[in-house]
This record gives structure tokens, C-alpha cells and sequence, in this order.
């Protein structure tokens, strides 16, 4: 286990009628709030018109900010941006999933400097301050709740670029399983997916031969995905499968999961992300359809740590460690397709043609993100594995 430093500031507050209380939480911070929400679903289920009131109830000068869409457009957060500063805005609530967290934080960032947003992204500009953000959570999925991650796409350029600094850490979120209930059964699939790839990027890519903690930890939250998600799409309105599975969905990616591995990559979102920014599919479909292909090439190069994966997760011990390892894989694989999630770039309807221009997107990425062993070919090579 390598030496790291844990220290997550969010505040949480978890479970049924937390939800008003968002008002008192963002007025502890600021009464000048922008309200920044999606495309509307919030206004259909109620949940538009108890935010709003609770944040009014604390004397809360309300400006809103709605439409942000799944992949969140660099576009759409300059407008963010420019509402927060027209009406000198003093905090930031969102309520949404985590494209609606990670604009809001993003116009948290941008609202306090004069040049561009995306110079943060670019690794141009390092954020100094914030404004402060509180959010409600929607979907179990990216973690942006209470992690210091963002992600926007670049609609001009068509780069899809994600990036953390320490101020970006939501001050309270409040996470009440009810509200996904109501979640499509592929957008609650594709939560679980993003919330899985999350551990395997750290489990299959940490150097350090000694983690048996974070090992379980995340073994431990694969498995808590997959079976949660297998209830819920069965019982939608199973409140505690709801609840286990945000709760797992948050711990994936707070900083937990990654603490002691040392140096680690995430080499599947990296190639996804060039994906949704081309095609706008969602993240977590993106995501199956990489993830089979990264899997079965680095299986081979580490049959130990992928026949681990699969007897802790899969139970399957049968076979030499490289045939459990290509077994968990393929079990992986199959709880995709049960779960009806496109487990190719075919099912997601790209060619094979298009994976050069997907490669050498990336290579942007890869390089700010400091991935120097993915280079364009090897990208290909991987892509070619997903079709």
C-alpha cells in the first residue's frame, strides 16, 4: 500500500424527506443561488417545485439555469457562467445526475475568473477558488456528488475532457434514494456500468502488488452494483436496492477506492469520452462497449489480478488463472448484455472505419491526463477488440 492523503470536505445527507432540506444547506453559503437543472424531468415528478421552495423559504434570490444535457456542452456552461455573473450570483445549487453536477461546478469555476473555463480542462489554468456548490442527486451513477471531477464536452472542438482539483468538491449533497425510482431502466444500467468501470479502472491499473483493503472495497462495490441493479430494474421502486446502489454508486468515486494505490489510470473513460463527444451516446453505454475490449487485451498481461476479479466477484475458480481470468471477463461481459447495455461499437452503430479519428482524439486526453503509454495505435488496437 502506497502513502496518500484522504480528505473528502462533502457533507452528506442521505435518506427519504432530506430533500428540503437544500434550502437551509445552500443559505449557510450564499442567498444569491443560480438553480441549475436538466432538461426538466425535475418539473414533472415535484421535485422542481420543492427545491425551489425551499430555497425561497430561506430568503433565497432564485436565477435559474435549466437544459443541461446529458454530456454537458462547454456552450451551455458559459451561458451558466454569464447568468452567475450578471446576477452576481453567491453560490451554486444543482439537481440532477452527474452531467448537471459537473456543469454546476464548472460554472462554479468559471464565475470567478475572466478568461475561458475550458483553460482548466486544457491543464492551462489552475483553479484558485470557487463558488460554493450544493446539490441534489438524481441517478446513481458518476460520484460527482462528492468527488473533486468534472467533465464537459467541448461542442466546438468535439473533445470530451474531465478534470479534478481540490475546490471542486461539492459542500453538501443530499441523496435521497426515492428520486430514482423513477430513473429509466438503461439509464439506471448505464449508472451501475459507470459506477463499475470506476472500480475497474483503479483495480486493473494500480502497480502496487499489496491493497487487500481497497481490494475488498471495491470487489465488495462491483458486486453491490450489479446485484442492486439487477433488483431495481426488476422492483423499481425497491427502496433499499435504490438505496444501496446510490450509496455504492457515490463510494466508487469519492476518493476512497483509490486511496493507497499509488499511480493509477483510467484508460476506459479516456477512450470513451471520445466516443460521447463524437456520437453523444451515454457515458455508461460508452463504457460497455470499451470495457470488453480493454479487458480482454490486458487479461492476457495480468492473468493474477484478473482471476482474482473473477473468483471474488464471479465465484469462478475452475481452470488455470488465465482461463478464470477470460471467464470473468466474459461473466462481466454477460451481465452487460443482461442488463441491456451495448456490449460493441457495433451495437452502438460505429464502423470500423471511424477508429482512427476516435484514436486520435483521445491522444489530446491521454496526453493531459498523462497516459504516455496509450499511444494512437495502441487506442486502435483496443477499439478494434470492441467492434
Amino acid at each position: 500500500m502506497q502513502n496518500f492523503v484522504f480528505h473528502n470536505p462533502t457533507k452528506i445527507l442521505f435518506g427519504k424527506n432530506t430533500i428540503p432540506s437544500i434550502g437551509a444547506e445552500t443559505a449557510l453559503l450564499g442567498k444569491r443561488v443560480l438553480f441549475v437543472y436538466g432538461s426538466g424531468s425535475i418539473k414533472h415528478n415535484g421535485l422542481y417545485d420543492t427545491v425551489l421552495q425551499s430555497l425561497q423559504s430561506q430568503g433565497c434570490i432564485v436565477t435559474e439555469h435549466g437544459g443541461v444535457q446529458s454530456n454537458p456542452l462547454l456552450s451551455h456552461a458559459h451561458a451558466g457562467i454569464a447568468l452567475a455573473k450578471k446576477h452576481d450570483c453567491d453560490v451554486v445549487c444543482a439537481v440532477g445526475g452527474g452531467s448537471v453536477i459537473d456543469e454546476a461546478k464548472a460554472i462554479c469555476a468559471g464565475a470567478l475568473v475572466q478568461h475561458d473555463v475550458w483553460k482548466f480542462f486544457t491543464g492551462k489554468k489552475s483553479i484558485k477558488s470557487i463558488l460554493p456548490l450544493t446539490t441534489v442527486l438524481t441517478l446513481a451513477a458518476s460520484g460527482s456528488e462528492m468527488n473533486s471531477g468534472m467533465v464537459l464536452t467541448n461542442d466546438a472542438t468535439s473533445q470530451k475532457f474531465g478534470f479534478a482539483n481540490k475546490h471542486l468538491y461539492p459542500k453538501t449533497s443530499i441523496l435521497d434514494p426515492t428520486v430514482t425510482c423513477s430513473v429509466p431502466p438503461d439509464y439506471t444500467a448505464y449508472g451501475a456500468i459507470d459506477a463499475v468501470a470506476h472500480v475497474l479502472e483503479f483495480y486493473f491499473t494500480t502497480k502496487d502488488p499489496y491493497t487487500p483493503v481497497q481490494d475488498r472495497l471495491m470487489e465488495g462495490l462491483a458486486i453491490n452494483a450489479m446485484e442492486c441493479c439487477d433488483a431495481v430494474l426488476a422492483a423499481p421502486d425497491d427502496y433499499q436496492k435504490r438505496a444501496a446502489l446510490m450509496w455504492t454508486a457515490t463510494l466508487a468515486l469519492n476518493g476512497l477506492t483509490n486511496a493507497g494505490l499509488g499511480k493509477i489510470g483510467v484508460p476506459m473513460h479516456m477512450i470513451e469520452h471520445s466516443l460521447s463527444a463524437f456520437y453523444n451516446i451515454p457515458h455508461g453505454a460508452g463504457l460497455a462497449a470499451v470495457i470488453p475490449g480493454w479487458m480482454k487485451i490486458h487479461c492476457i498481461d495480468q492473468p493474477e489480478r484478473f482471476s482474482q476479479f473473477a473468483e471474488r466477484v464471479f465465484a469462478i475458480r475452475d481452470g488455470s488463472k488465465e482461463e478464470r481470468a477470460a471467464k470473468g471477463v466474459d461473466a462481466l461481459i454477460n451481465w452487460f448484455t443482461k442488463v441491456n447495455a451495448p456490449t460493441t461499437l457495433t451495437a452502438l452503430n460505429i464502423q470500423e472505419k471511424d477508429i482512427p479519428k476516435i484514436a486520435e482524439n483521445a491522444m489530446t486526453l491521454a496526453k493531459i491526463w498523462r497516459m504516455r503509454d496509450y499511444s494512437k495505435e495502441r487506442v486502435e488496437s483496443i477499439l478494434l477488440k470492441c467492434l
